[in-house]
């Protein structure tokens, strides 16, 4: 899947690993590959507990791997030492879920903003420092009086504009926008949406776009990858895969999604499954989705499909899904 030589992000079999008690291991990501192109953003997809967001923070480094290999720009993101870890966490940032929990209470917005410009000494003096942090409040839509109040006087969509601006900061190249909208009202989320679309085409940035508003991600996306019990069942261009989904559970999730045509609605199938999700840390044998497949065979329930290009550009792990 890495067809391209501009692929600024390669994930290759990447697992990540826990272990639960003295015997378990819960496999959050299991055997994961895909590539992200410069400029481009990746929607990954996939219902609470899929490994999403551990996907992503496994990429970022934030988490260490169990098995794969994760490159940036070529370098393997988990052997970075020295001078390249360092250029590695100024090009590589993360616009987190809760803006509650990831920003410090204890500290002022310029504080926040202006830690990453002081760390990888971005500004000259305290003066180029405030007028870069006053830059950047601006971008996100808040005013310069606002850095030097703490983050309680904020809302919610506010706080995530800071923590925007906070990953912008330091001018990075990658962002892992982990479900950067769905802790914030509906109102504004388009609002944040669009700003993230315009940040990317204004500055080139690339993006790992983690979601489960499929909506959304088909709003912000030129690719997406859908994600289930950790493991990838389908990936392809975002116009694509919202047409013509594949796999089972992909034209599942995807009969969900709210059409605003009342007429075209009410003619709509929803194809509801059956069954809960298995538990990662015993996965069953063979496809990880059988047990919820209406169409799984014996082959689906002995072994596992592997992802392969079915179309151009268009991948699927299904057994039932021919060339």
């Amino acid at each position: 899947m890495s067809e391209t030589t501009n692929n600024i992000i390669e994930v290759k079999n990447l697992k990540k690993y826990f272990k639960v008690g003295k015997k378990d291991v819960l496999k959050a990501v299991d055997d994961v590959s895909f590539c992200i192109k410069e400029g481009e953003t990746l929607g990954l997809v996939g219902e609470s507990g899929c490994g999403k967001t551990t996907c992503g923070r496994t990429v970022v480094g934030m988490y260490g791997k169990t098995e794969g290999q994760v490159l940036y720009k070529g370098k393997d993101v988990h052997s970075l030492k020295g001078k390249e870890k360092r250029a590695f966490t100024k090009d590589v940032q993360i616009i987190f879920q809760d803006p509650y929990a990831s920003l410090d209470p204890r500290m002022t917005v310029a504080e926040i903003i202006g830690e990453g410009i002081e760390i990888h000494g971005l500004a000259k003096n305290k003066k180029e420092k405030e007028e870069r942090i006053a830059h950047l409040l601006e971008m996100v839509g808040l005013n310069k009086e606002h850095a030097n109040r703490f983050i309680h006087e904020f809302s919610g969509g506010q706080r995530q504009r800071i923590g925007i601006a906070r990953a912008l900061a330091v001018e990075p190249k990658f962002i892992m926008c982990d479900e950067p909208i769905s802790a914030l009202d509906v109102s504004i989320q388009a609002q944040v949406a669009n700003m993230l679309i315009k940040f990317q085409q204004e500055m080139k940035l690339t993006y790992l776009f983690v979601a489960h508003d499929l909506a959304m991600v088909k709003h912000i996306s030129d690719r997406v990858a859908v994600m289930y019990l950790g493991a990838i069942v389908e990936l392809a261009e975002s116009e694509e895969l919202y047409s013509h989904p594949l796999h089972p559970y992909t034209e599942a999730l995807m009969s969900a999604i709210p059409i605003a045509d009342p007429k075209v609605e009410d003619t709509r199938e929803r194809i509801m499954l059956e069954g809960d999700v298995p538990s990662p840390i015993n996965t069953p044998p063979g496809c990880k989705f059988q047990g919820r497949c209406p169409k799984a065979t014996d082959k689906c329930r002995c072994e596992a499909p592997a992802l392969r290009e079915v179309r151009k550009g268009h991948f699927v792990a299904c057994h039932l899904i021919s060339q």
